[in-house]
């Protein structure tokens, strides 16, 4: 299948994604408990600065601002029937933004997790996370999306749903997951497992890989534990910029546009094609991130001491393989972003 994302990727040997959207739109006045999808209709001209900061800060692909625009989390503002709408109108903002880039963009459609827990642990049946995943899918499609990116999953039930959903749609897709408890994910993926279920599926992703998560170092040690593996698909790396730490009422992190020049050339010499940020990830880490990877050489696979010298320790001893980490990070004050 032709598509943007293909096509990037047959002629160049690394790609950068954009950075946060929560952070950015919490400093444009989102308040908290708010849901974000909303302001694809109240606020276009956010979610097209929003984009557009990306583009002008170097990224090759964005995602849209759709993470939770699936029936169970619009359910908690009592929008469960807006989930294509609102999907479609962040495809379409993004499509005016990458149109008008005047060079190749890929407009990424977000589908977060719908927050539920699935069957046989929890309530959620794999036929109902296929129809919600479906439905935000579509909407995506419709509003011109290029590829389909779901992140932040934690289960593999759910990233199998949300693959058979991306094909009923018939949309090529990339799919990351949260390595944020001890190098595994909530409920216990490593990254080794994580690969194993990606090379399983009838309809695996065009690229793979993790994003949030606790830092850039637990990131860089999880994208190490894809390559060890030998895949040949892509991998994406999507870390926080920095530790989140509560300061004056507000959720700050404390990586600098400096580290995040760090770590993008380091993700890439880790074996990541698809490079960007997450929670915490400004404009302005984009731009330093972007001037790294075009102006600083490859160099060899940094090992785990060198990545807890550059970016700090890990905040576990392993990464849930068996291979034992370098110096352990302080946990004080630590939490996911």
């Amino acid at each position: 299948m032709t598509n943007a994302l293909s096509e990037l990727l047959e002629t160049r040997d690394w790609l950068m994604a954009d950075g946060a959207t929560g952070t950015n739109l919490f400093n444009m006045g989102l308040s908290s408990g708010d849901a974000p999808e909303f302001w694809n209709i109240d606020h276009p001209d956010r979610i097209r600065t929003l984009y557009r900061n990306a583009v002008e800060a170097g990224s090759d692909i964005f995602l849209t601002n759709s993470f939770g625009a699936n029936a169970s989390r619009l359910k908690l503002h009592d929008a469960q029937d807006r989930a294509l709408e609102l999907s479609r109108i962040a495809a379409e903002l993004g499509r005016e933004v990458a149109d008008a880039a005047g060079r190749k963009v890929v407009v990424a459609g977000s589908v977060g997790p719908t927050g539920d827990i699935m069957q046989p642990v929890g309530e959620l049946s794999h036929a109902a996370a296929v129809e919600m995943f479906e439905e935000t899918a579509t909407g995506l499609k419709q509003g011109g999306a290029d590829v389909l990116w779901v992140e932040t999953i934690s289960a593999p039930e759910e990233f199998k749903a949300a693959a058979e959903a991306f094909a009923n749609v018939g949309m090529p897709w990339c799919g990351t997951m949260s390595f944020d408890t001890a190098g595994r994910t909530m409920m216990g993926v490593t990254s080794e497992a994580f690969v194993q279920l990606v090379d399983g599926l009838p309809n695996p992703p065009l690229a793979f890989g993790a994003n949030c998560g606790v830092g850039a170092s637990d990131l860089l040690r999880t994208v190490l534990g894809f390559a060890a593996t030998g895949t040949a698909r892509p991998i994406i790396a999507k870390g926080n910029a920095g530790i989140p730490r509560y300061e004056d009422g507000h959720i700050h992190y404390n990586g600098t546009p400096d580290l995040m020049a760090d770590y993008v050339c380091m993700a890439r010499d880790s074996g990541a094609t698809i490079i960007g940020g997450c929670c915490g990830t400004m404009p302005e880490h984009l731009r330093a991130m972007r001037e790294a990877l075009e102006t600083r050489p490859r160099g060899e696979r940094p090992t785990l001491e060198v990545i807890a010298e550059r970016l700090g320790g890990f905040s576990s001893e392993t990464d849930g393989t068996g291979d034992s980490g370098a110096p352990k990070r302080e946990r004080r004050g630590r939490r996911r972003g």
